[in-house]
C-alpha cells in the first residue's frame, strides 16, 4: 500500500500532536509546582518620578541672574552640530539660531519644521526655550529634534543667556 505524501504530512503532524499531549499529561502528573508565600529572591522596588516631572521641578528662570553666558558657550558646543549661530546663518539638521529668544516658533525661512513645532504656536519665551531645552520630545510630541534635552536647570540657564547674546537687540530678562 503506497500513501501519498500529503496523507504521510498529515500522519506526522497527528503523530507529533499525540506526542505533544501525552508529554504535557505525563509532567503534569510527576510535578506539583506550589505557590510560594513570599518571593525566593525579594526586591525592593523604588519609586521614581517620571523625567519631565523631574525637569518640570528644576525652573532655570530662577538662575538667570546668577548664571553666565560663556558657560552657555560651552554647553552650546554639543549643539553646534545641528545648528549655526551667525546672524543670516544657514540652517544645518536644526535650523539657525540667531536671535531665537522672541523669535516665532517655526518661523525661520528656508527650514521645514516638524508640525509638532509648527502647531505650537507663538514665540520663543524664556520659559518656552528652558522646556524644550529640558526635554524637546516632552515639550513637542513628534519633533525631529533627537537631543535629549540638558537636565540640569543651571546649565540650562546659562544656555537661556548664551542664547539671549544671539541678538544684536538682546529681549529683556523675565
Amino acid at each position: 500500500m503506497r500513501f501519498s505524501m500529503l496523507e504521510k504530512v498529515g500522519f506526522s503532524l497527528l503523530i507529533t500532536a499525540c506526542i505533544i499531549s501525552v508529554s504535557n499529561f505525563i509532567s503534569s502528573a510527576l510535578v506539583h509546582a506550589e505557590k510560594l508565600e513570599s518571593p525566593v529572591y525579594p526586591t525592593k522596588i523604588v519609586a521614581k518620578a517620571a523625567p519631565e516631572q523631574q525637569v518640570a521641578d528644576e525652573n532655570a528662570l530662577a538662575m538667570l541672574s546668577d548664571s553666565d553666558a560663556k558657560k552657555g558657550l560651552k554647553l552650546f558646543k554639543k549643539c553646534k552640530s545641528c545648528h549655526t549661530v551667525e546672524e543670516g546663518g544657514k540652517n544645518k539638521v536644526g535650523p539657525n539660531l540667531w536671535n531665537v529668544v522672541g523669535r516665532a516658533k517655526g518661523s525661520v525661512a528656508g527650514f521645514t519644521y516638524s508640525s509638532a513645532l509648527t502647531g505650537l504656536g507663538g514665540g520663543w519665551s524664556y520659559s518656552d526655550l528652558d522646556e524644550f531645552l529640558a526635554a524637546p520630545k516632552t515639550f513637542a510630541k513628534g519633533t525631529k529634534m533627537s537631543f535629549a534635552g540638558i537636565k540640569k536647570a543651571s546649565d540650562r540657564a546659562a544656555v537661556l543667556l548664551y542664547l539671549r547674546s544671539l541678538s544684536s537687540s538682546p529681549k529683556p530678562l523675565p
